[in-house]
Parts: structure tokens; sequence; C-alpha cells
């Protein structure tokens, strides 16, 4: 197609654009893709590991063509407020959390009303595509073996470290039998997080992209590799199915050794000052004897 130009203005055939609407267009396009953008990256801060697009359900349901199954003033209601919706009784955010196993969605910090529009035509793109970017991960269902739960332990403890330079979990949280002295007390105890969060899947979702305000802080520049969430998982499930949870022995143990310490340091510190209170007297003793002569 022929393109002549022209004084202030685009020919393009017998169509006549001028250049301020060339240059409005090209903005407006570049706002929204902004806004897509900034759309995906909130959704993949929040929600990933609780909801996919076209990946089935996880602990919430699969979101792909969402806006085909309720209408979309009703999801921006809930997007703002799910506890809201639930408190007065609404039938269809009700029925959302009796699948979800009474897990109730919680309000997410920074959602306003233009922020879940965003979103829904986020997912609106996304579910338009063959396979979503949120498809979630695919986590294998064959048996864990020995080698992969002694590779989630070393992960867990540290002793293996990532690839992105997260921090080890044992600096947070605890597992029972993990080490001699338990682990962290910042986080709660995972023994049993497997049976919490029902399954490879959802373990693996929420290891993938931890929704917790300190978590998602910590791993959002710092996120798994999937070769290192699937032995963690395996290490997390081996860990429920031994049940129970960290003893309280291994903190007494932690605690005695730490008093054993301070007892040992206290006595060194006394015998030195001794030692130089000694030094000190002598010194004094022997100069006023010469002073007696």
């Amino acid at each position: 197609m022929a393109r002549r130009k022209r004084r202030g203005s685009l020919f393009l055939g017998r169509k006549k654009i001028s250049r301020p609407l060339c240059v409005i267009t090209y903005v407006l396009l570049a706002a929204g893709a902004g806004r897509a953008q900034e759309a995906a990256d909130f959704f993949r801060q929040n929600c990933v590991s609780c909801h996919t697009v076209g990946g089935g359900r996880l602990t919430g349901p699969d979101l792909k063509n969402v806006t085909a199954r309720k209408d979309r003033e009703w999801l921006i209601e809930f997007l703002q407020s799910p506890q809201a919706m639930m408190d007065k009784g609404d039938p269809y955010a009700l029925k959302l959390q009796q699948e979800a196993r009474g897990v109730v969605m919680p309000t997410i910090s920074g959602m306003s009303k233009e922020r879940a529009q965003a979103l829904l035509a986020m997912l609106d793109a996304e579910s338009k595509l063959p396979k979503s970017q949120f498809a979630g991960m695919q986590i294998s269902d064959r048996p864990f073996t020995a080698y992969d739960v002694a590779q989630g332990a070393a992960i867990f403890r540290g002793d293996r470290g990532l690839a992105n330079g997260g921090p080890a979990c044992l600096s947070c949280h605890t597992v029972k039998s993990v080490s001699e002295f338990g682990g962290g007390r910042l986080g709660p105890d995972l023994t049993r997080v497997y049976e919490r969060l029902q399954g490879r899947k959802n373990m693996a979702a929420w290891l993938f992209a931890p929704a917790t305000p300190t978590m998602s802080s910590v791993f959002r520049q710092h996120a798994l590799k999937p070769e290192e969430i699937l032995p963690l998982v395996a290490f997390f499930e081996d860990a429920a199915r031994r049940g129970g949870q960290d003893e309280s022995a291994a903190r007494l143990n932690f605690f005695l050794l730490g008093l054993g310490g301070a007892i040992l340091g206290l006595v060194a510190m006394d015998a030195a000052w001794k030692r130089r209170f000694r030094n000190v007297r002598r010194a004094l003793v022997e100069s006023a004897r010469r002073r007696e002569r």
C-alpha cells in the first residue's frame, strides 16, 4: 500500500491520519499494555498460590473464563472484600467457601475497584490463550524416592543452597526431627503443612509463589526453581506421613547449651578478672613495701 507524506498528516491509501491522533493512539496502547502488565504482576504476587488460569483447581477455583460464570459487578465486589460477601450470606460466596473446604479468600491489600477491573480484563485475555502464563506448575505424580526426600531435607536445612539466593527454610520454620536443635520460630511448624495444603499440587503452587507478606517479600526476587520445589514437596510429604510435630526437647537442648555456654563464659571472665586483680594488688603491695624501706 502506498504511503505518502504530507505536512502534519500521514496518508495510508485514501485514509488521512493526523500525527496527533497517531501519538494519542500510541499513548493509549502503551497505557493499556502497562495496566495489563501491572495486573499480571499483581496476580502473580497475590493469587497464583491458590488459583490457576486453565490449570485446574488449587485451594481456590480455576479462573479461566471466570467472567462467563459470574457477572462482572459481583466479581468486582467480591474481589474487594470476600469476607463481607460471606458475612451477608451471599449464596455463591458461601458455595465457593464450601468448595474450598472452609477456606475463605483473604482481603488482598491494595485491591481497589480499578484494580479488580484490571484483573478481570487480564483474566479475560489470558483465558483466550491456548495456554495461560498462569496455568500453574505441573508436578509429577510419580512416587517420591528416598533421594528426593533427602534432597528436600538438604534444601530445607540450607545444606544445599538455593539457585536464586533465597534463605534456607530452617531460618524461619521447623519440621519434626529436621535437626538436633530444631528450626526457626518466626514462621509456623511445617511438619504437617502438606496435609494442610491438601496435596502436591497445592504445595508446589504455594512454594512457587508464597502468599504470606513475609515470604512474598523475601522470595519475590529469589523465587524457587522447579528443580528445588519438587524435592521440597517430597520432603514435606514425607514429614506429613511420619506425623507429629517438632518436639520441645530441641528447644530445651538449645536453651541448656546456651545456659552452659553462658556459665562457662562467666567462669572464664571471673578467672581472668581475679588474675588481673591479683596482679594489680601485688604491684600495690610491692610499691608500699618499697616506700616503707
